[in-house]
């Protein structure tokens, strides 16, 4: 029987990043924190930060997984991308709670929250965040390096793009389309496919900007 230890270490020392702590050890990880803030910041509540990010790529360790905890899309596709390229494993973590079907993919390097529901057939990309009580119904893609909020829901066969934030609290009907790098304000309901590089919000919602590349929304 193997007894080894879990190990994960959690790029981004953020309010994010205690949500995912507390779920690794939930998952029996033995956890540390990374962040360009050290060595200004060493701690995250009982937590200690050990380094930046150049050090976790310059002290790789075998047995050790690796989770992005930043709330900017732009920037986790960043910096998984970069892990990737040095050969760390991207962990895949769900939580407990979360009910996700025998059916679904989820990719590496995707954090699953609280009480979220992945349904049949649904697959979910690689470095996604499907936050507290999503709920993500069958046939639905997320694109990589999505960010899925609190409390929103997405119907069936529904599809994300990369890079998209659907705020907290929002619906997305059957069918609907919504592209690469598109950012969903809170509360919205999406009734029709919006194109890549917007955002759009209120019920139904509409467009009301247009953006070359979505930045930081956290």
């Amino acid at each position: 029987m193997n007894n080894q230890i879990k190990k994960l270490a959690i790029l981004g020392a953020s309010g994010h990043g205690k949500v995912v702590a507390d779920l690794a050890e939930q998952l029996g990880y033995e956890v540390s924190f990374y962040d360009d803030a050290y060595p200004t910041k060493t701690q995250l509540e009982h937590w200690d930060i050990v380094g930046t990010f150049n050090d976790l790529l310059a002290c790789k360790v075998e047995n050790v997984e690796v989770i992005v905890a930043i709330g900017n899309n732009v920037v986790r596709k960043q910096k998984c991308n970069e892990l990737k390229q040095f050969g760390f494993d991207l962990a895949r973590l769900i939580h407990p709670s979360a009910t996700v079907s025998q059916y679904a993919k989820v990719a590496e390097g995707t954090v699953v929250l609280t009480g979220a529901v992945i349904n049949a057939f649904a697959e979910i990309g690689h470095g996604c965040i499907i936050n507290t009580s999503a709920v993500i119904e069958h046939d639905t893609k997320i694109g990589k390096y999505s960010h899925i909020c609190p409390n929103t829901a997405l119907a069936g066969a529904v599809t994300i793009g990369e890079c998209c934030w659907i705020g907290i609290g929002s619906h997305v009907i059957q069918l609907i389309s919504v592209g690469d790098y598109t950012f969903v304000g809170a509360g919205s309901v999406v009734v029709k496919n919006l194109p890549a590089n917007v955002t759009a919000f209120g019920s139904p919602a509409v467009v009301v900007k247009s953006d070359k590349i979505v930045n930081d929304r956290s």
